[in-house]
């Protein structure tokens, strides 16, 4: 099932299969390592649900809504 990041509820786990947007955007997300086929866990989302906060790559990373908007994931099931 493929959702958008914002759309992610706390504690689930997603696999990046597309990142939209243009110019410096879509750079900056690449630049944080926000690219296919990388492994998402959205670890804390503000009340408001901005900003959000995942795990990628080992590492945490904080994102503004409008920019998870743009990263498309694939949802892993949990077993």
């Amino acid at each position: 099932m493929l959702k958008k990041l914002d759309e992610f509820n706390v504690g689930e786990t997603g696999l990046i299969k597309n990142i939209e947007g243009e110019g410096k955007i879509r750079r900056r997300l690449f630049d944080m390592g926000i690219t296919p086929g990388a492994l998402v866990y959205l670890k804390k989302k503000a009340p408001l649900g901005d900003p959000i906060e995942i795990t990628i790559r080992g590492y945490e990373l904080t994102l503004r809504k409008n920019e998870a908007k743009l990263v498309t994931l694939e949802l892993k099931e949990e077993k």
